[in-house]
């Protein structure tokens, strides 16, 4: 008797844990292939997007969907905002980017920022008025944080294809194509390292909403 009842324990823990790692698989092909969460660590994206939020990102496939001027893009910055090598070691990088696939800390490689610039494109800074400059016309931008201007930075850029021109919504608090105009790539970044776009915020549960198609605001739920 207690022998049966042992083997059944072990069994039930047997269940258990292949439910979990079948969990797991499956959570992970999802989050690889359609969709992922990220953590937002600072507020170069504000007023949209907040220090401390979780967002879910749509992975959509570039060549159909190609990104457009206005639109919020996740980015693998590797290569352009971020150094190729993180000097942790395979270990470090390892535990680091487990604790990124579980949302308990930001990644430091991904990014979030407004495409400015497509393919194409001739951005300067700025208009008499201050605004930023798109192909000869002055560009609104009402997504940017209240108070801010448009760039304190000067910049004239003609956007190659295949590269995107990258800002944050808050300027004065973001670094981003700017910041990276003497750099080789010129702050310039490749389509193919976009990941998706973001369409919903998670957490915290007061800011739970859905983004809007062009990503200049929250729906509350």
């Amino acid at each position: 008797m207690v022998r049966t009842e042992r083997q059944s324990h072990r069994v039930g823990w047997r269940s258990v844990v292949l439910a979990i790692v079948l969990a797991l698989v499956v959570w992970g092909v999802i989050r690889g292939l359609f969709f992922d969460v990220f953590f937002i660590p600072s507020g170069s994206m504000e007023p949209l997007l907040a220090p401390g939020d979780r967002i879910v990102v749509a992975r959509t496939a570039l060549d159909s969907a190609p990104v457009s001027r206005g639109e919020v893009v996740v980015f693998d910055g590797r290569g352009s905002f971020a150094p190729l090598d993180s000097g942790r070691g395979w270990f470090g990088d390892a535990v680091r980017g487990a604790a990124e696939w579980l949302g308990i800390v930001a990644s430091d490689t991904i990014y979030v920022k407004r495409a400015v610039g497509v393919a194409g494109d001739h951005v300067r800074c700025c208009t008499p008025d201050g605004r930023l400059d798109v192909n000869g016309k002055a560009l609104d931008e009402p997504y940017l944080y209240p108070g801010d201007q448009p760039s304190a930075e000067a910049f004239d850029v003609v956007v190659p294809d295949g590269r995107l021109w990258l800002l944050g919504d808050h300027r004065a608090e973001s670094a981003d194509s700017r910041s990276l105009l003497g750099a080789p790539g010129g702050g310039l970044v490749r389509t193919q390292s976009v990941i998706g776009r973001p369409v919903a915020i998670i957490w915290p549960l007061d800011r739970l909403g859905g983004l809007t198609a062009d990503a200049t605001q929250k729906d509350h739920q």
